[in-house]
């Protein structure tokens, strides 16, 4: 079953990473919640049917930071957004471990709970019902259409708020980036074209990316150079918005790099596979030093 092959991508070891966590923010990124969303209690459990650590039901976002040791940070930061659908976030796959790696490499990494569509006690089964099976992405977007500008309210909030507290976090204001996976991809990519100059992101990283969640506007003049990845066998067959970035910033003559893998599947984040997708953030890495973001690994 389709369904089933998706979940199953979703896979990871759980990780006990929010010991690693050195502090917890709360951002003011407008109205908890629209008056046609309720809120209920944040949560933080394992699902069976991922067998993984999911979070649902954010109505309050918050920044999670992950410093490297004084000796090696560099002066970069990075915004990490899990993915998740609107519904739910793949805190370790999607997150933690992404910012653990980030850390050990010298980077200032945070870890972004953006604003949810309020679920049930099973977030991850009223994602999975509302997607169908197969998956129809259509039938998900009249469900997050009312969070998914809160998300990227979120999002832009996160990169003001890291560079308003710059130099309380040893990190350069022009140093300072936004990465998302899935659902996460949304909220970083329409970071990329809705900020303002405060929340202007320095890089910019979606992974697997939706764009049918947000409406299309033109590139900024300034946008900033983008990094992009992705599995040709995406089950939600989400390869084309990916490719569609990478042209569109390379037609308006921006800097872009662009990773299309044959086999990996969605949801890939931090799981070993035994295949070419294991390494994509070493790709990245290489991608952040060129940029002039990552001192060389010793």
């Amino acid at each position: 079953m389709i369904l089933r092959t998706v979940a199953a991508f979703w896979l990871l070891s759980v990780v006990a990473g929010v010991a690693d966590a050195q502090d917890v923010i709360r951002l003011g990124s407008g109205p908890p919640t629209a008056s046609a969303i309720p809120t209920r209690p944040e949560k933080e459990y394992f699902s069976k049917s991922l067998n993984t650590e999911v979070v649902t039901n954010v109505s309050q976002p918050t920044l999670t930071v992950y410093a490297p040791a004084p000796s090696t940070a560099n002066g970069t930061a990075v915004i990490i957004c899990p993915g998740g659908g609107f519904y739910i976030l793949g805190i370790n796959l999607e997150g933690v471990d992404v910012a653990k790696w980030l850390s050990a490499r010298g980077v200032t990494a945070f870890v972004l709970k953006y604003r949810l569509v309020p679920t049930g006690e099973d977030g991850v089964a009223d994602l999975l019902g509302v997607l169908g099976d197969p998956p129809d992405l259509r039938k998900l977007d009249g469900k997050i259409a009312p969070v998914v500008p809160l998300a990227v309210a979120d999002g832009l909030a996160a990169v003001g708020y890291v560079r308003s507290h710059a130099d309380e976090f040893g990190v350069a204001p022009d140093h300072i980036g936004i990465m998302g996976f899935s659902a996460g991809g949304t909220v970083a990519a329409a970071v990329a074209f809705q900020y303002r100059a405060e929340t202007r992101p320095d890089f910019v990283a979606p992974i697997y990316p939706y764009m049918g969640a947000v409406k299309k506007v033109p590139v900024p003049n300034d946008a900033p150079p983008m990094f992009l990845a992705a599995a040709a066998d995406d089950q939600l067959r989400l390869v084309p918005d990916s490719s569609n970035l990478f042209e569109t910033w390379l037609a308006a003559g921006k800097s872009a790099e662009l990773h299309i893998y044959a086999k990996g599947g969605h949801g890939f984040g931090m799981r070993e596979q035994k295949l070419p997708t294991d390494q994509w953030i070493e790709r990245f890495g290489d991608w952040l030093g060129v940029q002039g973001l990552l001192n060389p690994r010793p």
